[in-house]
């Protein structure tokens, strides 16, 4: 073959295309030991280092996608523990404002209570002081009566019971005529 090759070279001007034949063989031959060297020692290599490159980029998007999976569920449980709290915030709320309504009206209740007990025992102690000032007025006017009927009488009316008796009917229809007049 080479020999035919070298034939056809010599009786035939050369194509600057194509090679001489003894070149083209060398070039083959060459050719098969570098590729059969790169086919054996280094595209093993090459294709182990893409393996080991490609599994960590697919671990790495596997990883990517399970932390953002946990990272959604983890939103969503933060989410839920808000809006929770935020229930939770305005059930206190409302409860703290029942709480305090209720605290108001038993205060105004109470205060009510013993505003009716202060009227009450400020009417009893004025019923209290005007029946005393009325007796104590009852007793004084009879005295000063009887002791201005016995100076102008002249004589001393100190019979007790019948000075009270005619104290109190004088007195008693003073009062009626007050209470007419009213």
């Amino acid at each position: 073959m080479i020999a035919n090759l070298v034939q056809l070279a010599a009786g035939e001007e050369q194509n600057p295309l194509l090679p001489p034949g003894p070149e083209l063989l060398v070039g083959t031959i060459a050719f098969a030991i570098v590729f059969f060297f790169f086919w054996k020692k280094l595209l093993p290599n090459i294709n182990k280092v893409l393996e080991e490159r490609r599994t960590a980029i697919e671990g790495g998007i596997e990883e990517a996608e399970s932390m953002k999976v946990e990272a959604q569920s983890v939103l969503e449980q933060y989410k839920a523990q808000l809006a929770e709290a935020r229930h939770e915030a305005a059930r206190l709320r409302q409860e703290a404002q029942e709480q305090g309504a209720a605290l108001i009206a038993e205060m105004r209740a109470e205060g009510q209570r013993q505003r009716e007990e202060i009227i009450a025992a400020g009417h009893a102690q004025i019923e209290a002081d005007r029946k005393a000032a009325s007796s104590a007025l009852r007793q004084d006017v009879g005295k000063l009566a009887t002791d201005l009927a016995g100076k102008l009488v002249g004589e001393s009316l100190e019979d007790h019971a019948r000075q009270s008796r005619v104290i109190d009917r004088f007195l008693d229809e003073l009062d009626q005529k007050a209470e007419a007049a009213r």
